[in-house]
């Protein structure tokens, strides 16, 4: 196939591209590079990149291109909190556009990166969700992952194909490494502070998703015959854990396989944000199964680290970033220009 991977170049995607490359697809990159193309350099000549963003981008991207993947975006809480204007544009509207344009130049199917937080209350139930369950999301991120959904489904017909995967938390190692997801977090924690902090007594479920698992379900979303997948929501998970749990997977893992004694910080109070999800419908119907466990993925992350990567630099951290970014924009601005500029505009 010829696939067009929105966020290509990032931590998803990452991991992502090559293995659509090795299995013989060709692929465009569609991506602002807020966090840079490093983490394609081992394919960068396999590839073609388009550097743009998905609000503006013009409908010659597709030009050749029978699928699109879909995952571009703000990828959280923090940053779609950030800007919630900013996460309107880009998550929802800039999805439905896209995808519009993607369905009037003749793309036949479009998988996007919907996520499991669509399940996130403020007063959670307790019960495990399904694709049935009702959801009325209320949070910035997760709202604007529904309305995206809703867009797509709208769009779909007999020659457009919309898929949507909601993920759970993603976790472990890529080459546009993030240490701001659960288990990634511990494994810095654990590598810079030989100990784990739990907050809101780690009684939060969430369900989690190896990113190589990730990777497969988007392969098995590809692949799918279109009475399968067509217009339909699925979960993808590998299974439920309550962090408290998650910190001891991190710590057995550690201890051993690395010989590295970890202590374990529980703290009462904090922010519980907390859902369970089921994921057998995607796994009944296409035949997907996760691979990947917590300890491997720990263990590949801890070796990483000891590479000597400088794992406090914000750009690890979507958050960080993004106010960094901004706040040098904002410089930028003040000083009508960057810090290089002359005033005719040369540099």
């Amino acid at each position: 196939m010829q696939l067009l991977v929105t966020g290509g170049a990032g931590y998803i995607g990452t991991r992502l591209v090559p293995a659509l490359l090795k299995a013989g697809h060709k692929v465009r990159v569609l991506d602002k590079l807020l966090f840079g193309n490093e983490g394609l350099e081992s394919c960068c000549e396999q590839i073609e990149v388009v550097v743009d963003d998905i609000r503006t981008v013009g409908a010659d991207v597709f030009d050749g291109i029978d699928t699109v993947i879909h995952l571009a975006g703000l990828s959280n809480d923090p940053t779609a909190e950030f800007n919630p204007d900013a996460n309107k544009s880009i998550n929802a509207e800039g999805t439905i556009r896209l995808a519009r344009l993607a369905k009037e130049r003749g793309v036949s199917r479009f998988v996007f990166a919907s996520s499991c937080s669509i399940y996130y209350t403020l007063n959670p139930d307790g019960k495990v969700k399904t694709e049935d369950s009702p959801v009325e999301p209320q949070a910035p991120y997760s709202w604007s992952k529904r309305q995206a959904e809703l867009g797509l489904l709208e769009l779909a017909d007999r020659k457009f194909c919309p898929v949507a995967l909601r993920k759970g938390t993603v976790y472990g190692q890529a080459p546009r490494m993030r240490y701001d997801l659960v288990v990634n977090t511990f494994t810095r924690d654990a590598f810079a502070k030989r100990r784990l902090t739990i907050h809101a007594g780690g009684r939060m479920w969430r369900p989690m998703l190896h990113i190589d698992d990730a990777v497969d379900a988007y392969m098995v979303a590809l692949n799918a015959p279109d009475h399968l997948v067509h217009g339909r929501i699925f979960n993808v998970l590998s299974d439920n854990y309550e962090v408290i749990k998650l910190a001891h997977e991190v710590r057995r893992a550690l201890e051993g396989h690395k010989g590295i004694r970890l202590d374990l910080d529980v703290q009462q109070v904090g922010v519980s944000r907390s859902y369970c999800v089921d994921g057998m419908r995607f796994r009944e119907v296409v035949g997907f199964e996760p691979k990947h466990s917590v300890g491997l993925a720990v263990d590949e992350m801890w070796d990483h680290l000891e590479t000597g990567i400088e794992f406090d630099n914000p750009i690890y951290y979507n958050i960080r970033w993004l106010e960094l970014l901004c706040a040098m924009e904002q410089r930028f601005k003040a000083m009508g220009g960057g810090p290089l500029s002359l005033p005719n505009g040369r540099v």
